[in-house]
């Protein structure tokens, strides 16, 4: 059943029959593409994966099958030979060590299981061979035996009237024949058994590996950041505002060079246990690959990772800067009783012993427990450098010169447009000159090197001072765009725009009312004649109105809110009593005195009166941040779908239009809807021409037909509405509540909520970095990534809570940049990049240093003798005479290894840390007159490890 199955699979993928294909061309191993594919059986109850790995190639020609040679050997044969692709840096170890472009093999479907038992082992072996026979596969089949992690293979080849077996040797212990090309040479020769005298020529293949571990005279050029630098504005080389970059330790563990003689002929060469020819210098092939530190320490990657750390923090800027934080840490002996809350307490995430940050936090909990009772977590020098970083315009409190710096400084100047500049608009960010990006950066910085969250809360708490000291005072925010607020922006970016809107209309209001008390000229107010719209032709009104633009703009909050209702009447009722009582609609009389007029229109004039139009001054708009226009859109579609609610809905929607009418009428009197709506929606007044009874052509306009329904909110609201200036409405903008909702927003962030806030605009601050540094290095595989992490985080930071597993993958696409180009870095000042005098010479070695950052092997072009080869040469030459001391040497001598003996301790390398020897020959077997075959036999012999790998051919019809 278990034949049965194998041949089922073999069918189900097409491998009987004879196989044709080109020979295999030079380096196809690793540039072409390999795939594989998978199934299971069962032997009784005990369950094998079958799978097949084949080299993808373009599909030979057809006409090329009938001109096969009879005896023509079976592809994987042929490959046995071939010498285009020895070592390839890259494979599956069968394709190494058996140089096979496609083969089958059957393992133990578990990964626990195996098959140790020989009798086992043979069973499996013979039913493969019958499938084999039965089918007329040509593809090698090989059955895994023992542990995987011992990697061996037994298995079959056959063809017509040939047969290979594929053999393999796994020891721990080398014995000492074997570990030089003589010792081996004889095992092949034995293995063979061949029966001429004259033997066929052996070709060879060796490849010697050689390690270097110590950079002794290449110091790691990252210098650790200085921590006490940092009050002059430095941090390491880092200024406030930028972000670090760059490894804390040498991201290149080790450089891995391998000398090949690629073809050699028996006898050419000696290798014994007493002499070799085998000098590294001499080797026409050499080829580099390097080892990459795991996850080495990096500066910006730990910047994100403690800073994505913060957002899982649950307490509260009270609990964390609360006074008994600090008297807990006062005292220098602990109570018994806190002995098992100290225990549970979360520890500190464990840190890498030689870290910089680890030396920080160490040093910051001695000073902390030697430090008053009363010392904040950040002390004053940091935390001024900060704030003035923050708000440049506070180095100058003079009155005037603030003032003017303030404004200067609120973002008035245009923002550069560049693809970078506007990144935080997909990342839904913040622009990065504005406040709320330096704020994000700061906090990032102080969380990792001053105090962490206790830091940032002492910060952040700096900070809500600020803005209500700003708020207080009529200081503008700098740093901020003009304008309501960018809901391209994150939210705590809008809040804080929202807050300088505010700040603005109460300086507006209250320069206005300064005005209008002291000097009466027109257009005095700072916001646009806003706020003082007596245009000069009205003195008297001004009196009269006097008061109650006071209590308008009265500085005190209580009586903030606006007009009260009997203010209102009162002010109606002297108005209406002079002038007779005006009614509602357009009916008013003419003469009421126009106010709060901002200019002509222009073109129209009323209808009725027949007098210019007037654009009334108006009150802008509420300005709105994310979260308000949510919370709005709830409520009103909360109201349901019945016509009061809908009623109530379009009620709290022309708030707006209703203050917009009151201004038109003030400044019109006299005038009627139709007016109205030819300024405010002209597409709603239809104008057409009629002809009237005296036959001349007259234009007769009417309003559209979404006017005239019945009970139509603009009809109702221009009933409603009384003329009333915009300075005496309602204000549809309540600063000041709005202002204390922003600062109580502020107040109540948790530096938990507030490092999810400020998250996009580290990553925006990220990747804005690894942009740069990634221009002075140029690799074009980080171009390739960095557009990747841009696209990716457009798409996760878009949403309002993006997932944590998402945010972690991102910060992993920055650090793994950051590591390759530290890797560049380190890369170029091993091989000196920078010092090479020779143009020529320098561009060679920057494209060596970048393939060797992107291929799995390089080539060393000209092998000891070039470029790169002799500055190879020299790091080893170093690295040798530092380990080689005089008394170790001694010691060698008289008790070195046989191989170290060979090499003589004076060598420039090191004993080689992998020997590779691949033996080929094409020989009869088993009989004189059988068919030439080919024989091979690959061995690898490592510290700890040594395998010899043979496939060993039989003629099967004359034997």
């Amino acid at each position: 059943r278990f034949i049965s199955k194998v041949e089922e699979v073999l069918n189900d993928w097409k491998l009987i029959g004879v196989s044709s294909g080109k020979p295999l061309e030079k380096g196809i191993f690793t540039t072409g593409t390999w795939e594989e594919k998978s199934d299971e059986i069962s032997f009784a109850d005990f369950k094998f994966s079958v799978t097949h790995h084949y080299l993808v190639q373009e599909p030979s020609d057809k006409d090329g099958k009938e001109e096969l040679a009879e005896d023509a050997l079976p592809l994987p044969m042929q490959d046995l030979l071939c010498m285009n692709n020895d070592f390839p840096p890259r494979a599956h170890c069968l394709v190494r060590w058996y140089g096979l472009r496609e083969f089958v093999v059957i393992a133990p479907a578990a990964n626990n299981e195996a098959v140790v038992s020989e009798s086992k082992c043979n069973l499996l072996l013979s039913s493969v061979s019958i499938a084999l026979g039965n089918t007329g596969c040509q593809v090698p089949l090989f059955v895994q035996i023992h542990q995987k992690w011992r990697r061996m293979y037994v298995g079959e080849c056959q063809g017509p009237g040939v047969r290979t077996d594929f053999e393999m040797v796994h020891l721990r212990k080398v014995p000492s024949q074997y570990t030089h090309l003589s010792g081996l040479l004889e095992i092949f020769k034995t293995k063979i058994g061949c029966p001429l005298t004259p033997l066929p020529p052996v070709s060879m293949a060796i490849r010697l590996t050689y390690v270097l571990q110590d950079w002794q005279q290449y110091f790691w050029p990252q210098q650790p950041p200085d921590i006490d630098a940092l009050v002059g504005g430095e941090v390491g080389g880092l200024e406030f505002g930028k972000l670090p970059f760059g490894a804390c330790e040498d991201p290149i563990s080790e450089l891995h060079l391998a000398t090949t003689w690629p073809h050699l002929a028996e006898g050419i060469v000696v290798d014994n246990d007493v002499y070799s020819d085998l000098d590294p210098m001499q080797a026409p092939q050499w080829s580099v690959r390097v080892r990459k530190a795991d996850n080495p320490q990096c500066l910006l990657g730990d910047f994100l990772t403690e800073f994505f750390k913060l957002c899982r923090r649950k307490e509260s800027t009270d609990e964390i800067l609360g006074r008994s934080a600090f008297e807990e840490e006062g005292k220098e002996v602990a109570d018994i009783t806190h002995a098992l809350s100290k225990l549970t307490e979360p520890a500190p995430v464990p840190i890498h012993k030689l870290s910089v940050t680890n030396m920080v936090h160490s040093a910051k909990k001695k000073i902390r427990k030697h430090r008053g009772v009363d010392e904040s977590p950040l002390n004053n020098d940091v935390l001024n450098t900060i704030l003035l970083f923050l708000f440049p315009d506070a180095a100058d409190k003079l009155a005037d010169g603030f003032e003017s710096r303030a404004n200067a400084s609120a973002g008035n100047n245009p923002p550069p447009e560049n693809e970078d500049y506007n990144l935080f608009s997909q990342f839904k960010s913040a622009p990065s000159d504005s406040l709320t990006y330096k704020l994000a950066l700061c906090l990032c910085m102080i969380n990792f090197y001053h105090g962490g969250v206790k830091g940032v809360a002492h910060l952040w708490q700096e900070f809500v001072l600020e803005m209500r000291y700003r708020w207080e005072n009529n200081y503008l925010i700098p740093g901020l765009a003009n304008g309501s607020p960018d809901l391209r922006c994150c939210l705590l970016h809008q809040k804080l725009q929202m807050l300088n809107c505010c700040i603005e209309r109460k300086k507006a209001r209250d320069e206005g009312k300064r005005g209008s008390v002291s000097d009466r000229s027109p257009g005095a107010s700072g916001d646009g004649a806003k706020g003082a719209e007596h245009s000069g032709d009205n003195p008297d009104k001004e009196k009269e109105f006097g008061k109650s633009w006071e209590s308008w703009s009265d500085s005190e909050d209580e009586f903030f809110e606006c007009l009260s209702d009997t203010e209102d009447l009162k002010g109606n009722g002297q108005e209406n009593g002079k002038k007779g009582g005006a009614r509602e609609g357009n009916k008013e009389p003419v003469n009421l005195k126009p106010e709060g007029r901002l200019h002509p229109h222009g073109k129209l004039m009323l209808l009725h009166p027949g007098e210019p139009l007037y654009v009334p001054i108006t009150q802008e708009p509420a300005p709105m941040t994310e979260d308000l226009l949510e919370e709005q859109s709830e409520v009103l579609a909360k109201l349901g779908t019945s016509a009061e609610g809908a009623h109530l809905r379009a009620r709290m929607q022309s708030a707006c239009l209703l203050s917009d009418m009151e201004s038109f009428k003030a400044a019109n009197p006299g005038c009627c809807l139709e007016d109205f709506v030819r300024w405010y929606s002209p597409r709603d007044y239809i104008e057409e021409e009629v002809v009237d009874e005296k036959g001349n052509k007259v234009i007769k306009g009417e309003l559209s037909a979404r006017m005239k329904i019945p009970s139509n909110m603009w009809v109702e609201a221009w009933e409603t509405a009384k003329p009333i200036p915009a300075r005496r409405q309602k204000r549809l903008f309540d600063d000041t509540r709005e202002a204390e909702k922003v600062l109580h927003y502020l107040a109540v962030q948790k530096p938990a909520d507030l490092a999810r806030h400020l998250l996009p605009c580290i990553i925006h601050a990220a990747v804005l970095k690894v942009k740069d540094e990634e221009a002075v290095e140029d690799i074009s595989s980080v171009k390739k990534i960095i557009k990747q992490i841009i696209s990716h985080s457009s798409k996760v930071l878009r949403f309002p809570n993006p997932e944590d597993k998402k945010l972690e993958e991102i910060i992993a696409q920055i650090m793994s940049v950051e590591a390759i180009i530290a890797r560049a870095r380190s890369l170029k000042a091993k091989f000196g990049v920078e010092k090479c005098e020779n143009e020529e010479e320098k561009e060679d070695l920057q494209r060596f240093v970048n393939c060797l950052l992107e291929q799995p092997e390089v080539s060393v072009v000209g092998a000891g003798r070039g470029p790169a080869g002799s500055i190879i040469h020299k790091l080893f030459v170093n690295a040798q005479r530092v380990s080689a001391v005089p008394a170790l040497e001694e010691e060698l001598r008289r008790s070195g290894s046989a191989e170290e003996r060979r090499q003589g301790v004076q060598s420039e390398f090191p004993p080689p840390t992998g020997r590779e020897v691949i033996l080929r020959s094409a020989v009869p077997r088993p009989a004189p007159y059988s068919k030439a075959l080919p024989q091979r036999m690959y061995s690898v012999l490592t510290r700890e490890d040594f395998r010899l790998a043979g496939a060993f051919s039989a003629d099967t019809t004359f034997f």
